[in-house]
């Protein structure tokens, strides 16, 4: 599929989904964030695809929204651009493949909240993190809502309130992403990740994802019966049996993805 304003790259196993409106600051269009998402459903859909890098080219990772998109809509042209948005984010976190951000610049609004529904997340120490929309007018609203599932809720109305940038280290520390790297080593670090990721996964890592994001927000007992329902389906699958006798033998697993 040919995209206007997304790269798709593929490195063996990996593929790499680049946001590519540089002189935008990769702003979140709606066209945009459409090729993002029939990306991530293709990609979803390719058994041989084994881990996702989201990244960008240009200095800024994403500045959100594109702002002309949001100017003298009608109700539900502006329910569109957000629930195209939404399900982008979603869909991020549904498909089997782990995502990895790669966050090379400043991130805000949508492009902070793109960084927050990632499974994981690499950055540079020149980026920045922030939730602006308050200081013009439009709170945001929906970069909120894996913003405070992911750094906790003093924190993410900190963000919101103030519109103030995070720095790199302290969004390590907050737990918005995984680690900081200097800029130089941002792709290698990603790629090692992405590839450590790659090399031994199996049908487990899919249904162990959808689970992950499934008992999250579940009482604790109620977690904890689900987390069992899955593991014994999990145990049962060929993956799994064959995963267990390859490490009692001392070999390597063959994988069949199911």
């Amino acid at each position: 599929m040919s995209h206007q304003d997304l790269l798709v790259e593929r490195e063996g196993s990996i593929v790499v989904l680049r946001l590519n409106r540089p002189t935008r600051r990769n702003a979140l269009s709606l066209n945009l964030l459409r090729e993002l998402s029939a990306a991530l459903s293709e990609t979803a859909a390719d058994k041989s695809a084994r881990a996702v890098i989201l990244a960008s080219t240009g200095k800024v990772f994403s500045s959100g929204h594109d702002l002309s998109e949001l100017v003298g809509r009608t109700v539900e042209e502006y329910r569109e651009i957000f629930d195209v948005c939404s399900e982008t984010m979603g869909l991020i976190q549904r498909i089997p493949q782990p995502v990895i951000a790669e966050v090379q610049g400043l991130a805000t609004a949508a492009g902070c909240q793109l960084v927050a529904s990632c499974d994981l997340a690499i950055a540079s120490e020149q980026a920045g993190f922030a939730t602006p929309g308050v200081k013009i007018g439009l709170f945001c609203t929906t970069p909120m809502v894996p913003l405070t599932r992911t750094i906790g809720r003093k924190r993410a109305m900190e963000m919101l309130l103030t519109g103030r940038v995070v720095d790199a280290r302290t969004a390590a520390d907050w737990g918005l992403v995984n680690r900081v790297v200097p800029a130089g080593s941002l792709e290698a670090e990603t790629r090692a990740l992405a590839q450590a990721i790659a090399k031994d996964i199996s049908f487990a890592v899919g249904a162990g994802k959808q689970a992950f994001y499934a008992q999250a927000d579940m009482e604790q007992n109620r977690a904890d019966a689900y987390a069992k329902e899955v593991m014994t389906t999990n145990a049962m699958a060929a993956d799994a049996q064959e995963g267990i006798r390859a490490f009692l033998e001392k070999r390597t697993p063959a994988w069949k993805g199911r």
